[in-house]
């Protein structure tokens, strides 16, 4: 049984959503303030986090650098208001794997937890899918089996579905890659829902990656479409 921790301060929502998940099967642990949802998290490593973007104590953010911080790399889904649009992509950079918006569908909450769950497991299970041990282009050193990406001798410090999506690009380097099929294969959508989950990720991997970020020279944006990932 998938673990899953709701940290939400709203008691309407927590109640609802703890109901609805324990219905799909999911072992549902909460916390109504930052502080009680980081210590809970750190105590039962959850498979999931839902995760309110403004909380008493700690702040969404907080919590999501933390542990991002201390290398826990479980999906993480925050629930963020309109008016906090800023605050998602900041959420997005600081190592959130998405973001729903209040109000939101429940129907799409629940799709995209189970598309989490989903996307992790084939990761796991697909050990890498014989992919090389390690990878260069240009300064940057990519080690599979480390989870590790080297910049000019520096570590950098990606988040999970960072990381995911440059290995992902590597495989399928040369192809043009649509936002519909990186968020299907990366994040598990077969709904898609708004790209901005993705360009916010893409945007912070090329400053893990590329010589001049703002002039991305490996990962090229090709508009209206998607994404090309080439090395010369």
């Amino acid at each position: 049984m998938k673990r899953i921790l709701i940290i939400e301060e709203d008691d309407a929502i927590m109640s609802g959503l703890a109901n609805l998940l324990r219905n799909e099967g999911y072992e549902i642990r909460s916390a109504k303030s930052g502080q009680k949802g980081y210590q809970v998290a750190k105590e039962i490593d959850p498979d999931l986090i839902i995760l309110d973007l403004k909380l008493p104590g700690m702040s969404g953010l907080e919590i999501c650098k933390r542990l991002r911080d201390e290398g826990m790399t479980i999906p993480v889904i925050m629930l963020t208001a309109k008016s906090e649009e800023n605050d998602t992509v900041l959420a997005l950079e600081l190592g959130a794997d998405d973001y729903v918006t209040k109000p939101f569908s429940v129907r799409e909450l629940i799709a995209r937890v189970r598309a989490h769950l989903r996307r992790e497991e084939v990761a796991t299970a697909s050990g890498k899918e014989k992919m090389l041990d390690e990878f260069k282009f240009g300064e940057v050193v990519v080690n599979f089996k480390r989870h590790e990406v080297i910049k000019a001798g520096e570590r950098q410090d990606l988040t999970n579905r960072e990381f995911l999506l440059l290995e992902y690009f590597i495989r399928h380097r040369g192809e043009l890659l649509t936002r519909d099929r990186l968020l299907e294969n990366i994040w598990g959508y077969k709904v898609y829902p708004a790209t901005r989950t993705l360009d916010t990720h893409v945007r912070r991997l090329r400053k893990h990656i590329e010589p001049d970020p703002d002039q991305p020279h490996y990962i090229k944006t090709v508009h209206g479409i998607g994404y090309l990932f080439e090395i010369e």
